[in-house]
């Protein structure tokens, strides 16, 4: 699919506040509601727009304590990265996983309540899928940017 200016805006408000009514959208936008209405569709239709969420206060509901892990596995098989993949996927302390080049596989953000919890997941969960090797682990300090918006300039 081919991006004009307009869509770009419209996918650049969006990112920032889903929320906007189409008619608020339309005023920013110059465009009627119809029109708008119709590029979002098609947005979606297209894939471009794959959901919408809400974005929480990670310091407000207490899962304000974030580690990245870098995993290795003890062999690259397609079996032991199915496994892990699939396993990895099912908790739900872990909200990204990433497949690397490098000198590990996988780099796991992990967001729980505190150390004690981050130690629970290490030791209940984590450690506990088969095809690890090795585990390295580190703690945010503090948080420099945060974004969910990809830029499309």
């Amino acid at each position: 699919m081919i991006f004009d200016d307009i869509d770009r805006k419209l996918l650049h408000l969006l990112q920032n506040d889903s929320k906007q009514t189409n008619k608020a959208l339309a005023y920013q936008l110059n465009l009627s509601v119809t029109a708008v209405y119709e590029r979002i569709k098609k947005l979606e239709k297209n894939g471009i727009v794959k959901k919408y969420v809400a974005l929480i206060d990670k310091n407000k509901v207490q899962k304000d304590f974030v580690a990245f892990c870098h995993i290795k596995l003890v062999q690259h098989t397609q079996d032991y990265v199915v496994s892990f993949e699939r396993e990895v996927k099912q908790f739900n302390e872990v909200l990204e996983c990433y497949h690397l080049s490098g000198d590990y596989d996988y780099l796991l953000k992990v967001l729980v309540k505190d150390m004690e919890a981050f130690r629970e997941f290490m030791v209940e969960k984590l450690t506990k899928i088969d095809h690890i090797g090795s585990t390295h682990s580190m703690f945010m300090i503090n948080e420099v940017k945060h974004t969910t918006v990809i830029s499309l300039k």
